[in-house]
This record gives C-alpha cells, sequence and structure tokens, in this order.
C-alpha cells in the first residue's frame, strides 16, 4: 500500500495547478499521465522537491495510494473520461472513490455514477471553477455524486478551494448523481452572458463614445470599484489596457471570432428541455456563432448600409447608463440562472441550496462578484423564492437601473450596434413583469390552423376549448400538450 493521499491522471495545466496546491495544503499527491514525458517533465520542474510522486502505468498509479484509493481525473471531456475510467475500474477496489474534475456534461456524470456505482465505487462529478489560477490558488468547487464518498474528500476539497468571509470554503457538496456538474455547466452558461454584455459595453464605448482604449480600461478600473465589482470586470479593465509589443492595443488586434467549448450551449439546451427562458446566456451562445461568420460579415457591410447615426448626447451620462444598464442585465442573467437551477433541482430531485450555490461563487470562479452576496442573502432569506427579481432587495434595484437600461437600448437602436444580450435582457424583465401578454392571439392561431385548443380567462386551468374559426372544421382536435 502507497503513502499518497490522492492521485490525479491528468497533467494538463488545470491539472499540474490542483496537484500543487494540494501539495501545498499538505497532501502527498500521486500522478500519472498518458504521456510519461508530460510527468516527468512535472516532476523535474514545478513539482520537484515536492511531495508529489510520479507513475508510468496506471497499476503503479493505484500502488502509490492509500486505502480507499482517491483518485481525481482532470482530462478531456467526453471519450476521454469513459476511456480512463475503463482503464481504472479493475485497479479498484469496492469503496474507492473516482473524482470527475473536468468540464463533463451532466448526464455523462449521472451515467458515469450509476454504472459505478453498481461496481461499488464512489464516483463523484465535481465543478473546478477560476481557471488556472483559481486551481493553483484556490478555486470554487461544486461537488456531487456519492455522498457516502463526501467525507472522505471534503477536507481536501474544502482545503484547496478558495474562502470567503475569513474562512469560509467556496466549496460544498451540490447533491447527487450529476448535480455538481450541473452546477459547474450553469455557471460557465452564465459567464457566457457577462461576457457578451461586457462585449456589447466596449461595442459602444468604442463606436458611439469613440472612446480610446485606455480610456475604456479606465472606465472599467472604475466600475471594478463599484456595485459592478467582480472579476470580469478586472479582466476587462487589463486586457483593454494592455499593449502589444509596438505599444497598440493588443485587443485591438485580435480578430473578432469568439470561440466556445461547448458549456454554454449546453446550458441553453438543458434550459429549453427544461422550459426555462434562458434568454440573456442562449443570446450570447449566438453571438459567438454570428461573430464567426466574419468573412461573411465582411461581404454584408460592405453591401448593406447601417445608419447615419453621430451621437450628440451628454458623454458622462452615457457612461453612467451603461453602468447601471450593466448592472441590471447581470442581476438578470443571475436570475435566469437560478431559475434553471429551481426547475433542475425539481427534475433531477437534487434539492439545491441556491443560497448554498450563490455562496461558493463569491470568491474563485470567473463570475464572482460583489453581486453574489446579495443573492445569497436573498435565498438566505427565502430559499423557497420564485425570483430573484420578487425580492425587495432587488426590487429597489431594478427600479433605479431600469431607465438606463431602458436608454441604451433605444440608443444601440439607434446607432445600429448589435446588443442581442441588452436587449433581451430589457425584454425578459418587461415580459416577466408583463400581466398579460399576447400568447392569447397565439394561441388562437395554434388553434385555428392545427386545432391545438386553447384555455379560457373565464374557466378554470387545465379546461382546454377548441373553436371552429372557419365553419368548415370539426370537433376532433389534437392533443395538449407543452413542449
Amino acid at each position: 500500500m502507497g503513502n499518497c493521499d490522492i492521485g490525479l491522471v491528468g497533467l494538463a495545466v488545470m491539472g499540474q495547478n490542483l496537484v500543487l496546491n494540494m501539495n501545498d495544503h499538505g497532501y502527498r499527491v500521486a500522478v500519472y499521465n498518458r504521456t510519461g514525458a508530460r510527468t516527468e517533465e512535472f516532476l523535474n520542474s514545478e513539482a520537484k522537491g515536492r511531495e508529489i510522486e510520479g507513475a508510468y502505468n496506471l497499476e503503479e498509479f493505484i500502488g502509490l495510494l492509500k486505502k480507499p484509493h482517491l483518485v481525481m481525473v482532470l482530462v478531456k471531456a467526453g471519450d476521454p473520461v469513459d476511456q480512463v475510467i475503463e482503464q481504472l475500474v479493475p485497479l479498484m477496489d469496492p469503496g474507492d472513490v473516482l473524482i470527475d474534475a473536468g468540464n463533463s456534461f451532466f448526464r455523462d456524470t449521472i451515467r458515469r455514477y450509476h454504472y459505478l456505482r453498481e461496481k461499488g465505487i464512489h464516483y463523484i462529478g465535481t465543478g473546478v471553477s477560476g481557471g488556472e489560477l483559481g486551481a493553483r490558488f484556490g478555486p470554487s468547487i461544486s461537488p456531487g455524486g456519492a455522498i457516502e464518498a463526501w467525507p472522505l474528500v471534503k477536507p481536501i476539497l474544502q482545503g484547496i478551494s478558495a474562502k470567503v468571509d475569513g474562512d469560509v470554503p467556496c466549496c460544498e457538496w451540490m447533491g447527487p448523481d450529476g448535480a455538481g456538474h450541473y452546477v459547474k455547466m450553469v455557471h460557465n452558461g452564465i459567464e457566457y452572458g457577462f461576457l457578451q454584455l461586457i462585449a456589447e459595453t466596449y461595442h459602444i464605448f468604442k463606436d458611439v463614445l469613440k472612446l480610446t482604449y485606455d480610456e475604456m480600461s479606465a472606465v472599467f478600473g472604475h466600475w471594478a470599484k463599484s456595485k459592478l465589482s467582480s472579476y470580469l470586470i478586472e479582466v476587462a479593465r487589463d486586457t483593454l489596457g494592455f499593449k502589444d509589443a509596438d505599444g497598440q492595443p493588443l485587443v485591438s488586434k485580435i480578430l473578432d471570432a469568439a470561440g466556445q467549448k461547448g458549456t454554454g450551449r449546453w446550458t441553453s439546451e438543458s434550459a429549453l428541455e427544461l422550459g426555462v427562458p434562458l434568454t440573456l446566456v442562449t443570446e450570447a451562445v449566438f453571438a459567438r456563432l454570428l461573430s464567426a461568420f466574419k468573412s461573411e460579415r465582411l461581404k454584408a457591410a460592405n453591401q448593406i448600409p447601417g445608419p447615419d447615426f453621430e451621437f450628440g448626447g451628454d458623454k458622462d451620462q452615457l457612461i453612467d447608463d451603461l453602468e447601471n444598464a450593466l448592472y441590471l442585465s447581470e442581476i438578470i442573467s443571475y436570475t435566469q440562472g437560478f431559475m434553471l437551477f429551481r426547475a433542475a433541482s425539481v427534475e433531477f430531485a437534487w434539492d439545491l441550496d441556491f443560497s448554498t450555490i450563490a455562496n461558493i461563487w463569491r470568491n474563485g470562479c470567473i463570475i464572482r462578484s460583489a453581486l453574489l452576496t446579495h443573492i445569497r442573502d436573498a435565498f438566505e432569506r427565502n430559499n423557497g423564492q420564485e425570483n430573484l427579481l420578487l425580492d425587495p432587495y432587488f426590487q429597489q434595484r431594478t427600479h433605479e437601473t431600469t431607465p438606463s437600461l431602458r436608454r441604451v437600448v433605444s440608443l444601440a437602436a439607434q446607432a445600429g450596434i448589435p446588443i442581442p444580450a441588452y436587449g433581451t435582457a430589457l425584454s425578459f424583465f418587461d415580459g416577466y413583469r408583463s400581466a398579460t401578454l399576447p400568447a392569447n392571439l397565439t394561441q388562437a392561431q395554434r388553434d385555428y390552423f392545427g386545432s391545438h385548443t386553447y384555455e379560457r380567462i373565464d374557466k378554470p386551468r387545465g379546461e382546454f376549448f377548441h373553436t371552429d374559426w372557419t365553419g368548415e372544421g370539426g370537433d376532433v382536435t389534437a392533443s395538449s400538450y407543452n413542449a
């Protein structure tokens, strides 16, 4: 039997940083990588002189571990995870713990959880958020899966996580099977939305206000100390102020075609499946897809004219409006994310604790912000709150900032600036606060051409009616359903 407390498979940058983090906190770590050269390089560089032991095959790797074996896997999501699991299972014993710390799709995690449960192996799917620096010095961690294994891994995961309020770990148990990876997926979806909102703000700064990159960086720097205080605002400040070797802003030289790894799309797909209007994340996904049509956009720019617009308003007022609009839109994106959590918690019987989720996001992760303290407080007041927009604190904040969002959306439309995230934030807000929406006409038309039936406002919910709108139809109706 070995003397290592935990082992990690996969020595890419995130894996290496997590190993160093665990060792910093007093844990002896065994490491294995499919490519032995990377293991050797790591052992002879960052890991040199530390209580980190390397193995060059999985049998040797498992032999380095104390029992029960605690194995963390950090490889590319999808088939690579399944391949590693299949290689590890014959070498592991009942009661051992296998932790998938990558960005796995939550349905894959559910499948793997049940598969390994039958073999007596405790499977944990855990989100690890914060990028390379987070992994190294303290990420936000969202574990879920086999609750029996939580006492075995809790000291390690909470020890290496970021902390808030002094020593409160940004790591708590999320729930069974795929709950932990689901929380990480939604985190990444909200991140998509925030990045798009910041990009749209930058677009208005650049093309409407004609600010220099240094001026834009300065505004974001001011906002980083305001109610907008967040990691991504700091990132915007730093990237906009960064100079290339020739002294020019590096951002100005980067091609405007955004990539993605899929977690935003997964979040939107889950929202569609569960019937949740996750509009801001979804628009952010579509905005990245549109950005990839670079060659077509270049042709369109030469052939399709935009409005002849010149900003003649108060520059400082618009900057203030953008601060408020960004603040409100972030509230709405968080709101939609927690609406999705509520639906998923019921659908998958996870019993998610929303105040806990908000709390572990307060430090270490990419979407950490000052807003999350108020979100945590709102759910601590009422974890059964249907919607954050109904919380008294957020009702007051939205009342204060809605006029600014309306002015920003209106101005952008006049200037021909695409703002899918800002636009959908306002549309969702107005839709949610509307007692009456025009869906009655939609239902009437569906019944007209497809006999899909409708409910009446003067009858109890659940009673469905059909009308022969043309006098040529019959009494046969399509089955009533929601999809």
